[in-house]
């Protein structure tokens, strides 16, 4: 049996989440994997439904937590340690920055034989000054010198990671794309979509359009509230915008909508909080969009194509890897409100293109971002790595 200690830096909804339940469920049976996350923050949604739903286990170290604490990070590394020589793990994989760091450094002094780390976004800009910045890469660099392998999820990333930010070699980095489970968006979507829009009191001639994910700086949800407002001006069209999400900013995004709409005399944001399952609300959106200024591989952009819903979204991280410019969606250059608001008017005033992009969408994702090449993938990485250190049982 090959043991793998799996450590996460906490189930919050996203791809990060999703990815760990899947490779500690499906995996073949040769692998017995404990998973351990960190506890999440008040306002993000908690995702260990996520987990029950495939009976998998899990615990918590409370002490790992998302903000920098010197306290907290040095319980966190001594319960990790104990957690390691207790379970005696062949390889510790960790997921996300906090994880990343502390498990690395846990493995690397417990003597673990392999240690992989998976990059599912990173911190390198747009998040922090540049002293900060500088500080995270120094870390990084340190304990990527303690990882067998480090995995990038799109080749965009592994590009910035290893010739833009130097966080290791190149030859230390493998792409290895996230994986989910895609076929529960492509079911019952006619009775999903009228309960979500009565729900919502969306009307038939209203076109929804939805943004999901964190209310936090880095997903710049002011560059597509103004881009909806410039919209306004130039469309006959009806609209209804879903703000899908939670966080530190509510209060700002909510009085910024609030302008928009005295400025048009009318309610146009609705604010749904999180939607643990999210299958059930993207086939009442008709399209998706996404603003970010900094991301790793968008899981939202995933599942709105898997539901066959159009997007619109930043070019950053791996974007081009996960849409088809001009046959998903639209990925617009930049970050200037003209720009974005042409490519959302673009699909808001062509329905003939909507309807075009959601019929391309399921072929594009289907085999690409499917859970089980997830852990194939995965699997193949690890046979490679036991018997490179003779390991291989």
């Amino acid at each position: 049996m090959i043991k793998i200690l799996r450590i996460i830096n906490r189930f919050n909804l996203g791809g990060p989440t999703y990815n760990a339940t899947y490779l500690t469920a499906y995996l073949p049976e040769q692998y017995q994997t404990k998973l351990i996350g960190g506890s999440h923050e008040e306002h993000e949604g908690a995702s260990t439904f996520i987990l029950d739903e495939h009976k998998v286990k899990y615990e918590i170290v409370d002490s790992m937590q998302r903000e920098i604490s010197f306290a907290n990070d040095k319980k966190a590394l001594k319960e990790l340690r104990q957690i390691i020589r207790e379970f005696k793990p062949d390889i510790v994989h960790t997921h996300a920055s906090k994880a990343g760091f502390l498990g690395r450094l846990a493995a690397a002094k417990e003597n673990v034989p392999i240690v992989v780390h998976t990059f599912h976004g990173h911190v390198f800009h747009s998040y922090f000054g540049n002293l900060k910045t500088g500080l995270y890469k120094k870390l990084e660099r340190y304990v990527a010198k303690k990882t067998d392998v480090i995995i990038a999820i799109s080749e965009i990333q592994k590009k910035e990671l290893c010739e833009i930010h130097k966080i290791a070699p190149c030859g230390k980095f493998r792409v290895i794309p996230l994986g989910f489970d895609l076929d529960r968006f492509r079911e019952n979507k006619d009775s999903k979509r009228l309960a979500f829009r009565n729900k919502y009191e969306i009307k038939d001639d209203e076109l929804a359009i939805g943004i999901i994910g964190r209310l936090t700086a880095i997903k710049n949800h002011s560059l597509f509230i103004q881009s909806i407002s410039a919209s306004l001006t130039r469309t006959d069209k009806k609209l209804k915008v879903l703000i899908i999400g939670d966080g530190e900013l509510m209060k700002e995004i909510k009085e910024e909508c609030a302008e928009v709409e005295q400025q048009i005399g009318k309610q146009i944001f609705v604010f749904t909080s999180w939607i643990k399952n999210i299958s059930e609300a993207l086939p009442g959106l008709d399209l998706v969009c996404l603003s970010s200024k900094n991301e790793g591989t968008p899981v939202s952009l995933i599942e709105a194509q898997a539901a066959g819903v159009p997007v619109v979204t930043t070019n950053v991280g791996g974007v081009l890897n996960v849409v088809d410019n001009g046959n998903t969606g639209i990925v617009v250059d930049g970050f200037e409100v003209k720009d974005y608001a042409n490519a959302l008017l673009d699909l808001i005033n062509n329905e003939e293109k909507r309807a075009k992009m959601s019929q391309n969408g399921w072929n594009h994702v289907e085999e690409k971002f499917h859970y089980l090449r997830l852990c194939k993938d995965m699997d193949n990485l690890y046979q490679e790595l036991l018997e490179k250190k003779g390991l291989k049982k």
